[in-house]
């Protein structure tokens, strides 16, 4: 790893620390294993999976904080810049503006700058993390355990994953969400309540329908206010009400903008010819799906390590349709396309679980597989060229 940072020219510069940047180096060394790489990092750490932190560095002991680096800082000549952020970029000269003044050319500029981790009203502490860095992985071993209380604010992927990940590790769980129930808009009701069964007979408790006010600390412990007056004691308090798409820096240089993102071509190009984007703030048109912008894992390895091979001039097109998954105790479910509930459903039974598919106008526009093994380019190959809606139980062989 590089630590030179006099040079201030650089054939490729990336804004962004985390996963995409992680394999856009990867990328950038299949085509160029020699050209000179800046990484501009608002974390203290080298790219790593992030996935790890709310998962398996908690359920799998042989699994380790050195297992989850990306391993781009292995790479030569890579120079990160930590803890630092980017003000300006001025399009016309190919520079960048760093927040220390340092000014710095690229050929080519790649923008992975990720989500924002939204926040709740209460003074600033220690023991109330949202959730998105290493840093906050390592916090949290240090307040989880010894049957500690710990306060899960929102039900999503983050708040649920880390309430089975804590709940495994000798620590007391409290979720509180304004839905309905856990994961309603998320999953069909039959799904549904087998989920949030799964909570609550693993120890979880679930405050469901209820807006947070704020919090505050009351001598040693913090107290979790919602909008009914309802108090809730915790030693520690996790905020997982997802991310705000950072596209501030898109915006600023007139970048063309699309679903609250970056909108990129097949290539991942932006509409500037040197600026490219990917993972969570691009707006890419999928294959099969038609434009996207999506935030999850895969779709930021993948497009991360593509763009970082077209930076470098390998010209190809992102032809992969990201899929989602987590899991939850017992329950391992997978998606691509469109689950949204409100959409006709066809149920298929197995022995192991159940496989849905989503209907928009009479059309397959999304299929999720719970807890049932599928190779995951059949669902590909069943959304690009589904069969009529009859022949849909069944279609897909378990591995």
């Amino acid at each position: 790893m590089s630590t030179n940072e006099n040079k201030q020219s650089y054939p490729y510069v990336i804004i962004g620390g985390g996963m995409v940047a992680g394999y856009a180096i990867k990328g950038i060394r299949q085509e160029d294993p020699t050209g000179a790489i800046f990484v501009i990092s608002q974390e203290a750490d080298v790219p790593y999976e992030r996935p790890a932190l709310s998962k398996k560095l908690w359920l799998d002991d042989e699994f380790t904080e050195e297992n989850i680096r990306i391993g781009a800082e292995d790479y030569a000549d890579v120079t990160f810049k930590f803890k630092t952020t980017v003000t300006k970029i001025n399009r016309e000269d190919h520079t960048i503006e760093l927040n220390d003044h340092t000014t710095v050319h690229y050929d080519q500029l790649l923008l992975a700058t990720g989500g924002e981790p939204r926040k709740i009203k209460g003074p600033e502490d220690p023991h109330v993390l949202t959730f998105r860095n290493w840093s906050d992985y390592r916090k949290l071993r240090k307040f989880s355990g010894k049957q500690q209380q710990i306060v899960i604010i929102g039900g999503g992927f983050v708040g649920t994953e880390l309430a089975s990940s804590l709940t495994q590790n000798n620590t007391k769980v409290t979720m509180v969400f304004p839905e309905e129930n856990l994961g309603a808009g998320k999953f069909p009701e039959e799904i549904r309540a087998e989920y949030e069964a799964t909570f609550k007979k693993n120890g979880v408790k679930i405050l469901s329908g209820q807006l947070v006010d704020g919090y505050e600390r009351v001598d040693d412990h913090l107290v979790v206010t919602t909008a009914d007056g309802t108090k809730l004691e915790a030693d520690t308090i996790l905020i997982g009400l997802g991310v705000t798409p950072r596209i501030e820096l898109a915006e600023d240089s007139d970048l063309e903008l699309a679903d609250r993102g970056v909108k990129v071509n097949e290539k991942l190009q932006t509409s500037d010819p040197a600026i490219w984007s990917a993972g969570d703030i691009a707006s890419y048109p999928d294959q099969i799906l038609g434009r996207q912008r999506i935030e999850h894992v895969d779709h930021a390895r993948l497009s991360g390590e593509l763009v970082g091979r077209n930076m470098a001039g390998a010209n190809a097109a992102y032809t992969h349709t990201p899929y989602f998954y987590s899991m939850i105790f017992d329950i391992s479910w997978q998606a691509v396309g469109n689950i949204n509930p409100s959409l006709t459903q066809v149920f298929d039974k197995r022995a192991s679980g159940t496989i849905v598919y989503f209907l928009d106008n009479d059309k397959l526009a999304g299929v999720l597989v719970w807890n049932v093994t599928v190779d995951l380019n059949d669902v590909r190959q069943l959304l690009a060229n589904p069969p009529a809606n009859d022949a849909l139980v069944g279609s897909l062989a378990e591995k």
